[in-house]
Formats: C-alpha cells, sequence, structure tokens
C-alpha cells in the first residue's frame, strides 16, 4: 500500500472559529466538513488558507457507507466535486448508516441525523466493502474511512473493531482515519479495550488521526466535540504513535469553542504527545499473512483473510453456531435463516463469485441478500430510534433510551442552527415543543426540510398561542414552504397514509 501523504498538524475548520484559525501558529493543514461547503464559492477564510499553502481536507457525513443501499450517485458526485475544488489529497467519510427503510426494505425511508454503528457482522463487512468499491471507483483521489464512537451496541456481533477494520482494509485497500476520542468512547460506553483495538489494526493504512474531546454523564461518554481533549485520549493517540507514525493528526471542536488560546495550547499538547520517545517497536505485518488475531477469551483464532475453503460462516447443515462469531445458520441480527455458507469474496476485475449473496452482473450488486438482511435490521433499529417502534430483541433499551434522547437533543441544535428565527419566535418554547414532535416523527430529508416540517406541525395545532408569535411563524413558514399551512384534514390525510405505509 502507498504510504499516505504527509499532512502535520491541523484542525477542524468551522465558520465559527474561521478567524482563529488562520492565525493559529504552526498549522499545517484543516479539515472542512464537505457538504457545508460549494464548489466555486468557497469562504474567504479556506480561500485563504489555501493561497498559504495549507491544505484542505473535505469530510464527509452523509454518504452512509456502511448503511443496506448502495450508494447515492448524487452524494459521490458532490463528495469528488469538493475534492477537486480544494485539490486535496484524499477524501474521508465515516463506517456507518445514516439512514434506513426505502425500498429495499418496503419500509418509509428514515433519516437518523446522525452517524450509527454498523454491525459487525459478515453481511454488514461485505456490504461495506462493495459500497467502499463503488465509491472509490467515483472518487477522484483516495478514500479514507473513519470509526465512529457509539452508544449502542448490536448483539450477535462477530467480530471486534480492530478486526472489522482490518480486514475492510486488507478487501478493498481503503485507507483509515483514526478517531482515538472515538476509541476512547467505545471503551467507556461498550467495555472495547482500545489498546487491543490498535494491536489489530494495520497501523500502514492510517491516513490520518482525530483527536476531539467530551464528557462522561450518568456512566456515558458523550463524544461532544465542545470540550477539552481528556488525557485518556491524548494516551490512546500516545499508544498509536507507539506503533507508528500517524501522517497528520487533527484537532476537532464543533461548538462551545473557546478562545483561540485554548485552541492554539491545545494543539501543542498533540504535538507534545507526538513527541514523547516511543516505548514498543512498531509492529510489522507480512504482505499476504494477515497477523493471527485473538478471540474474546483469548484463545488464537484463524487469519483475518477467508476463503472459500475457510467460510465465515457454516453452511446450515451445521447449525452449530451460537451467533458470536463461531458460525451459526441464522443471521445474529434479523433472525432469518442463511441459505447457505458465503462463498469466495469477489476479486476486483473478475465479477462476484458465485454464492447466495452474488448477483451475477457484478454491475448490480455482489451481495442483494446480505444487503437485505442488514436493511431489515438497520431500519428496525433506526424506527425505534426516531419513530417510537419498540426496540428490536437483543439490544440494551437503557442505552437505547439514552441514544433516543441524543439523537432527540442533536436534531433540536442542528434545527435551531439551520432555522434561528424558529427559537427566536417561540423562545423558551421551542426545546420542550420541538422534542415533543421529534419523540414518533423521524426527518423525511435532512434538517432544513424537518424544521418546516416542525413549523408545519405546530401551525396546525394553532401554535404557538400567542397571536402575535403564530403570525410570525406563520409568515416564516409561507416563504419557504407554500402560501399557506395544510388544513388540519390534510395533515390527518398524511398522517393516515404513512400509517399504513407502516403497516
Amino acid at each position: 500500500m502507498k504510504q499516505p501523504d504527509r499532512l502535520g498538524t491541523g484542525i477542524g475548520w468551522r465558520p465559527e472559529i474561521a478567524a482563529a484559525v488562520e492565525r493559529l501558529p504552526g498549522l499545517d493543514w484543516v479539515e472542512v466538513v464537505a457538504e457545508n461547503i460549494c464548489p466555486g464559492h468557497l469562504p474567504d477564510s479556506l480561500r485563504r488558507l489555501r493561497e498559504r499553502g495549507v491544505t484542505v481536507v473535505p469530510h464527509g457525513v452523509s454518504l452512509g457507507l456502511g448503511g443496506a443501499e448502495r450508494p447515492d450517485a448524487r452524494r459521490l458526485a458532490d463528495l469528488a466535486a469538493r475534492a477537486e475544488s480544494l485539490g486535496a489529497p484524499l477524501v474521508t467519510e465515516h463506517i456507518a448508516f445514516v439512514r434506513a427503510g426505502g425500498a429495499l426494505t418496503a419500509s418509509p425511508r428514515l433519516e437518523a441525523g446522525h452517524l450509527l454503528p454498523v454491525p459487525r457482522t459478515r453481511d454488514a463487512l461485505d456490504v461495506l466493502c462493495e459500497n467502499v468499491r463503488i465509491a472509490q471507483d467515483s472518487l477522484p483521489v483516495p478514500l479514507a474511512l473513519e470509526n465512529i464512537a457509539a452508544l449502542v451496541s448490536w448483539p450477535g456481533e462477530e467480530m471486534t473493531e480492530g478486526r472489522f477494520l482490518a480486514e475492510l482494509v486488507e478487501r478493498t485497500g481503503v485507507r483509515l482515519l483514526i478517531d482515538v476520542a472515538n476509541l476512547h468512547t467505545n471503551h467507556v460506553n461498550r467495555g472495547e479495550d482500545p489498546v487491543r483495538a490498535l494491536d489489530e489494526l494495520p497501523v500502514e493504512a492510517v491516513a490520518y488521526v482525530h483527536v476531539a474531546g467530551g464528557l462522561e454523564r450518568d456512566g456515558v461518554w458523550h463524544d461532544t466535540h465542545a470540550h477539552p481533549v481528556p488525557q485518556p485520549v491524548l494516551d490512546i493517540l500516545a499508544e498509536l504513535r507507539s506503533r507508528t507514525d500517524p501522517p497528520g493528526v487533527l484537532l476537532e471542536r464543533d461548538d462551545d469553542f473557546p478562545p483561540e488560546e485554548e485552541l492554539a495550547a491545545e494543539l501543542e499538547t498533540i504535538r507534545a504527545t507526538l513527541a514523547r520517545p516511543t516505548r514498543r517497536a512498531p509492529r510489522t505485518r507480512v504482505e499476504g499473512s494477515p497477523a493471527t488475531r485473538t478471540d474474546e477469551a483469548g484463545a488464537a483464532d484463524e487469519p483475518a483473510s477467508r476463503t472459500a475453503a475457510t467460510p465465515a460462516v457454516p453452511g446450515p447443515s451445521t447449525g452449530t453456531g451460537t451467533g458470536t462469531g463461531t458460525g451459526t445458520d441464522t443471521d445474529p441480527l434479523t433472525g432469518t435463516r442463511r441459505d447457505a455458507a458465503p462463498g469466495p469474496e469477489p476479486v476486483a476485475g473478475t465479477g462476484p463469485s458465485p454464492s447466495t449473496d452474488a448477483y451475477t452482473d457484478p454491475v448490480t450488486d455482489a451481495y442483494p441478500a446480505a444487503r437485505e438482511r442488514l436493511g431489515l435490521a438497520q431500519a428496525a433499529l433506526l424506527s425505534a430510534l426516531v419513530a417510537g417502534t419498540p426496540a428490536p430483541e437483543g439490544f440494551d433499551t437503557r442505552r437505547l433510551r439514552v441514544q433516543i434522547r441524543a439523537l432527540a437533543a442533536k436534531r433540536a441544535d442542528v434545527v435551531a442552527k439551520v432555522a434561528p428565527e424558529l427559537p427566536e419566535i417561540l423562545g423558551a418554547g421551542y426545546r420542550p415543543a420541538y422534542l415533543a414532535y421529534a419523540k414518533s416523527r423521524p426527518m423525511r430529508d435532512g434538517y432544513r426540510r424537518d424544521a418546516l416540517d416542525f413549523a408545519e406541525h405546530l401551525l396546525v395545532a394553532a401554535r404557538p398561542e400567542d397571536p402575535v408569535a403564530r403570525r410570525r411563524l406563520t409568515r416564516w413558514w409561507q416563504d419557504r414552504a407554500a402560501p399557506r399551512p395544510p388544513r388540519r384534514t390534510t395533515r390527518f390525510v398524511r398522517a393516515a397514509r404513512a400509517a399504513l405505509v407502516r403497516g
């Protein structure tokens, strides 16, 4: 694998701190949320940074490569256009799903408005690898994928995070964006050992590293990007540095921005952590011979790259699996029966090999059955999180409630940012009204549409009670949606149609 380009030390560029970022000493590069910029109309601050020779990397948040559907061609084209307009050496995205439902599952399409974890199963890995190949073919520069933070764990997972990432790299050649703050989050929330994850990673594939802060509340770590970087996150960065010299390290801050001096001090702390003497020799991996992994009990496991002679999941004739990675004839996420053991993994340029999950036309899809199983599982989880449906079997219901509250709170915060007139009109009543609205009303098409739907919901219910505020809200809605809000009857018809679709 070709070594990633050197980036150095950088920070996430945000409009709120644009002026401060330009003045930070020793800044090598910045990362920008891809969906927040328009090719050909870059903010003046980013344009000035580029003219100074500061590298700008677009960081996508909406592709949902870990979802069951193939990547959206329009979103891929948009990401490619941003990479070209910035002259970026690479683009990055997340190992996550952000939407579910739709034609694949014959259910309403749901938007999470958040990065949700992919189950670490063979099905999910097959689909992810195929989606990554599609993305790689559509992008003009290399792609790197980020591990995410999670509040919940999928039941029946078959791999550790490190092993899942290692196999992803082996099968696709994709690079990795390792977020050490997310490793810490998963340690607190899911009991996962960050050192073990680093031991299992192919560190030669690391393109760069994210560092960020958060806070612990009621035993749950929240990856806020709004607090100083804590020492445990810096310790994980030092552990990674003891294995490899990462090409780049970036400080993320998305809210509650501190003074410029504090940002500069955090960057200096990161540089000092990277400069510590290393105590561990870098791990070497022989090309074509993946390192032997260890299972949860400490026993030696087979190499991560599997072939047809050593299938990941035994066929239905065995019927002895436990759903914990040793093989089963029942899908651990959906409870549906698998028809046969997976065949050989598809080889680039040859089309998929015959198997239960393979079309004969590689342009169509290599894993249709895996996509369907994964789609059903993800739709059930997302529906429970954003539409108020029952929790799927096997999930920690307490953690699901925490995730539900976190998703609703994030929606309220983002809607307030994209439509600041709403909290201005509604005052202190904005947040409780929005949270009540969001309990059973998932997003249809992004946050701007969500803001319109929320305003429409209030107006149909003859709210707010203050007639002056209601007139202001009506004018705001009319300016963006239609001459007048729909009548109550129209709203009931829409709700009835949605209920029929869900049924």
